[in-house]
């Protein structure tokens, strides 16, 4: 008899566990995003967005605790002028977050594994510019697969397997409506709140938000007049501040800013990220607070890379990459280099722009793929803007016209490019200060690589076709 209530109860027991793992299977609010920043120090904080009235708990080795509010269940507010198409109505989201502690071996978030950072990051996919554009007369066809790839670029990028994902800013890009009568973007959200946030970057990357943690610089497209509000819930890994979450424009000299930070790679290298969301290309007039704003950037990453022998920084607008733009009366290419506000605010500060400890610098903005090295000390340039927004159709050269520099004193050397092709870039570490670089496309295929040793760096093919 004993037996058998001893087995009973272990069967009792047993279907409880089962229903109660069924339940925890199909939670009546299932995740709208979980994933894992990676911020100071490269310290991993689990973020989750949902629309239930409450936080999901988190699982962290076997041991379930409650996760904290970043920001409530509402939609993101309104901000100053209505917009002249009126705003349409934004779905409330709730944002939750809590720190990972060091030493955790096993995360989850309704049963969905969230990826931890590892000892060292070896294989780092480098994507930017990702959302789909709906800004004025210009409209892509969001609806459209093949206009819009970036949910193919997610998941040819997260079947790389990388250790570490690196977006260089400018993920939100849906912002007026779709034109009247588009077909192929016809009934997309639009403005900046949760619906247009979750159709440009959460459904379509959601493939790579769970493949590894990331690193999110900013973009122009996440300063605080556009996008900025979504950025600083979503995708800022520090805390969220009252007076720096871009809702009142009476903040934004406050709210434009955030303090560059450091993310060890392992190997004594680093990620040093900074925010340029608020540069201007055509430079800043006298008395600018934005040079000072950019001063104190330019200090603190210098500070940040003392910390380690090989820095590569990460930001939005390249300092020393090109663009080209057809002049409207002759058809010829006409190059323009790299951000007039960064390099006046940088250049006043060092002849060399960054600070001499950077070797690397990543960067987006420009909707292309593009690789740029000196003979001159600058450190090598990547841009990996061509994920998922129109791309820039006007070729590069396959190399600079003699005396043609994207920045004061830089002398090219090496330079590759790829034109109106979507895809993404990944790097390899191949030894102390050496990374081996690989551009694909949508698919998945390889279509250049790029040896990088300290500052140098040399591709395979100068021009991707």
């Amino acid at each position: 008899m004993t037996r058998f209530r001893h087995t009973s109860r272990a069967l009792l027991l047993g279907a409880g566990a089962a229903l109660s793992g069924c339940a925890f299977l199909q939670p009546a609010h299932p995740p709208e995003a979980a994933y894992v920043v990676l911020g100071e120090g490269g310290a991993p904080i689990a973020r989750v967005l949902t629309t239930a009235a409450s936080c999901p708990s988190i699982t962290l080795d076997h041991r379930e605790l409650p996760m904290t509010v970043r920001a409530p269940l509402a939609p993101i507010p309104e901000r100053g002028a209505a917009h002249p198409n009126g705003v349409p109505p934004s779905s409330p989201v709730l944002t939750c977050e809590l720190p990972i502690p060091a030493g955790t071996r096993q995360a989850s978030v309704a049963r969905q594994a969230l990826p931890l950072p590892h000892a060292s990051f070896d294989r780092i996919v480098v994507i930017g510019d990702t959302g789909c554009r709906l800004k004025g007369r210009e409209a892509q066809d969001c609806n459209d697969p093949q206009a819009f790839p970036f949910a193919t670029v997610a998941a040819s990028a997260a079947r790389f397997k990388p250790d570490l994902i690196v977006h260089v800013g400018d993920y939100h890009y849906r912002e007026d409506p779709c034109p009247a009568g588009r077909a192929g973007c016809a009934g997309s959200p639009w403005g900046y709140g949760w619906d247009a946030w979750n159709a440009d970057f959460f459904a379509p990357g959601a493939a790579l938000l769970k493949a590894a943690p990331w690193v999110m610089a900013r973009g122009n497209h996440e300063s605080c007049v556009r996008g900025g509000q979504g950025f600083w819930r979503f995708l800022d890994p520090r805390p969220l501040v009252p007076g720096r979450d871009c809702d009142a424009p009476a903040n934004d000299h406050v709210g434009d800013y955030g303090d560059p930070y450091a993310v060890p790679l392992g190997g004594d290298a680093q990620l040093i990220v900074f925010d340029s969301s608020n540069t201007s290309y055509k430079g800043f007039q006298p008395g600018d607070p934005r040079i000072a704003n950019y001063a104190d950037t330019w200090r603190k990453v210098a500070a940040l890379a003392q910390q380690a022998q090989y820095n590569i920084a990460v930001d939005h607008h390249p300092l020393f990459g090109f663009g080209a733009t057809r002049n409207a009366k002759t058809g010829e290419a006409q190059l323009f280099g790299g951000d007039a506000g960064l390099l006046q605010s940088f250049g006043a500060l060092d002849a060399g722009i960054l600070p001499p400890s950077i070797s690397m610098l990543l960067s987006g903005h420009v909707h292309l793929w593009e690789q740029v090295s000196f003979s001159s000390s600058h450190p090598t340039q990547f841009v990996s803007g061509f994920s998922g927004t129109a791309e820039d159709i006007v070729p590069l050269p396959e190399s600079v016209p003699s005396g043609v520099t994207p920045a004061p004193g830089a002398v090219v050397e090496h330079m590759s490019s790829w034109i109106d092709g979507f895809g993404f870039m990944t790097m390899e570490r191949s030894g102390a200060n050496a990374w081996l670089v690989k551009v694909w496309d949508r698919d998945g295929n390889e279509r250049n690589s790029c040896q990088v040793t300290g500052r140098k760096s040399v591709c395979a093919v100068r021009q991707v076709k």
